[in-house]
């Protein structure tokens, strides 16, 4: 007989975790499936990963400029290797801080791959035999690399962002297809590390959806930094020779680049093939996402998906939200949905960007009355302390009512600083609320404060 819980939560990455340990701290009999290391893309193959190189970079870019400073540092050199243990052991040691949770909440960590057996009675079914049921099931397995058709992955010269994760060299030229967030935040970490690197992007300019004005922080800089960007571009294919040569057209004209390596970064599909769903009554749309309500629960009842398997932002912080909204919605509390168009949201490249809320086109698609204001980074003292002034702080706010409606950043730390740019979204506080705020000086939080107060009407160093 399947052993039963009162959840069983089929995938172990942030929607999972968080579902099993938010469910274990509210009293539930938890069941988490995984078929490998519990943390999921984000702490194995994306996010930490990612952000450990990243790191890396950031400390050989204030390595060269250290002489403007008077340290003398002569001239660095990366050793790749040395970089990628230490992502390793970031890795291994959240890895293991995070079983030592599940652990000590008492939930059920069940080894492999699971399939849904029968969704209507939740019983699920994993590689080794195990079979177990719930009360409720939550599918939460999450998503892999999107290729484009004749780009297959090599793990060699043809790569996903898995890939580019475990690089022990540096390719001398790279095309990056892909610049949005991840194809940014690459091309920042391979120009930094000695890779002469081009983004190849489908659309008028990178960073689609960010604020324009923001994205131009980030296209300007990489111009300086020599990273080519070529927007409007279809790519149709590459010959593999002793160089790959990558083909590809804008308009009438034909464009072949050659390099050593093609990283494809066009996004992730959702990991909602095998299993189980065909013929279950769960709902799956025409891209591979499960369809959920504002509550997270699919068209089977007491089934529920979150993270990147149903199609709202893929972000680690997302599938936590969506998880507690399920787990809530599960216990019988009143869950609050999440109001998808404030998720604040963070990229890592160089300068970094980060934005909660509407932009301001799609504000004023919206119906508002909008009023912008902008301060940028070249006048905060913080920022010029630290030889960091590329960027601004932008918020969007409705003039009738002052009511904040999106905040964006581009420039140092913007994704630690996002933080009050959310809650003034989330509150809907208005540009006299936060002009009110004291922002310690000198930081760079300061420019958030200079940019409400001038809404108002007065400010001081604008």
């Amino acid at each position: 007989m399947p052993e039963h819980f009162d959840v069983a939560v089929l995938g172990g990455g942030p929607g999972g975790y968080a579902a099993a340990l938010y469910g274990a701290a509210a009293g539930l009999n938890i069941a988490l499936v995984e078929e490998a290391r519990v943390g999921g893309t984000c702490l194995h193959r994306g996010c930490i990963p990612a952000k450990e190189l990243l790191q890396t970079a950031e400390v050989l870019r204030t390595v060269r400029g250290a002489k403007e400073f008077g340290v003398d540092a002569g001239q660095p050199t990366v050793d790749l290797a040395t970089s990628l243990a230490r992502k390793q052991t970031v890795v291994d040691r959240l890895t293991k801080g995070l079983e030592s949770l599940l652990k000590g909440r008492k939930v059920t960590v069940v080894p492999g791959t699971g399939t849904v057996v029968d969704a209507a009675a939740h019983h699920v079914r994993v590689s080794d035999g195990t079979e177990l049921t719930g009360d409720a099931l939550i599918l939460a397995t999450g998503s892999a690399p999107r290729s484009i058709p004749g780009f297959d992955f090599d793990g060699e010269r043809v790569l996903s962002s898995d890939h580019v994760l475990e690089m022990a060299q540096v390719p001398g030229r790279t095309a990056i297809i892909g610049g949005g967030a991840i194809g940014c935040e690459f091309a920042s970490y391979l120009a930094d590390v000695g890779s002469e690197v081009t983004v190849l992007e489908a659309l008028p300019s990178i960073l689609p959806g960010v604020d324009p004005q923001v994205a131009e922080v980030v296209a300007r800089s990489f111009k300086k930094r020599r990273i080519t960007v070529e927007t409007g571009i279809t790519i149709t294919g590459y010959d593999r020779g002793d160089a790959l040569t990558v083909h590809a057209q804008r308009g009438e004209e034909t464009r072949d680049l050659e390099v050593d390596a093609i990283v494809v970064s066009v996004g992730r599909r959702p990991r909602s093939e095998n299993i189980g769903l065909e013929g279950s009554g769960v709902e799956v749309n025409d891209r591979g996402f499960v369809v959920v309500d504002d509550h997270m629960r699919t068209a089977v009842p007491g089934v529920y998906a979150v993270g990147d398997l149903v199609p709202t932002p893929a972000l680690a912080h997302v599938g936590f939200a969506e998880a507690i909204v399920a787990i809530t919605t599960i216990v019988g509390e009143a869950a609050v949905p999440i109001d998808y168009d404030r998720v604040p949201w963070g990229i890592y490249c160089h300068p970094e960007v980060a934005f909660s809320g509407l932009t301001e086109q799609a504000a004023i698609d919206r119906g508002y009355d909008v009023e912008t204001s902008v301060h940028r980074f070249m006048g905060n003292s913080r920022a010029i302390l630290i030889g960091e002034t590329d960027g601004m702080v932008k918020i969007v706010a409705d003039r009738g009512s002052g009511v904040i409606l999106g905040v964006h950043i581009a420039g140092p730390w913007a994704t630690e600083l996002i933080g009050e740019g959310y809650l003034a979204v989330n509150w809907e506080a208005t540009a006299s609320d936060l002009g009110a705020l004291i922002h310690p000086h000198p930081t760079l939080g300061e420019l958030f404060g200079e940019s409400a107060l001038a809404l108002t009407g007065r400010s001081l160093h604008g």
